[in-house]
């Protein structure tokens, strides 16, 4: 599915090398988007935080950074109390609004933005997970054609943690 036209991510997919979205229909409580993101996190399925530490484990050794987990985010600290810049989980926060949240993690050889914009319908709301990746250089291209088949399955898995409609 390709990156809705709302979302602040459709431009930002133009020439990218890599670019999805995946949508869920949840309960909505006039919950915001980085709320959405950080519940996400905090469920973390424990295969996925495996394969997390498996691909830190294996790129670190190739001098790639260890991002840690997407779980490793402070449980007592408030969606409102992020700022842009600061680390949240394995992302940095780009922009915050109470209908898209843009988070981002950037090195040589690739840079990846994610979004989960909220399309409120009522007491439901449809959440967008968008992906954009441009990569920097062939090992950047290296690693998304080992990672890419993953993540079509991780993204979905982690939307099915959020409450249904």
């Amino acid at each position: 599915m390709s990156i809705p036209k709302k979302s602040i991510l459709s431009e930002y997919s133009d020439n990218s090398y890599f670019c999805d979205s995946f949508s869920k229909k949840i309960a909505y409580n006039n919950q915001s988007a980085i709320e959405v993101f950080l519940e996400i996190a905090s469920q973390t399925p424990t295969w996925i935080a495996f394969l997390m530490s498996m691909r830190n484990s294996v790129v670190s050794k190739l001098g790639l950074k260890d991002l840690g987990g997407l779980q490793d985010i402070p449980r007592d600290k408030l969606a409102s109390e992020y700022a842009v810049g600061e680390r949240v989980g394995i992302f940095t926060l780009v922009s915050s609004t109470e209908n898209e949240v843009v988070l981002e993690d950037c090195d040589k050889h690739l840079d990846v933005r994610v979004s989960f914009l909220i399309e409120p319908e009522g007491e439901t709301a449809i959440i967008h997970a968008n992906t954009v990746v441009h990569v920097n250089n062939v090992f950047g291209k290296v690693y998304m054609f080992f990672v890419t088949p993953f993540h079509k399955i991780i993204v979905p898995s982690s939307l099915r943690g959020l409450g249904q409609a």
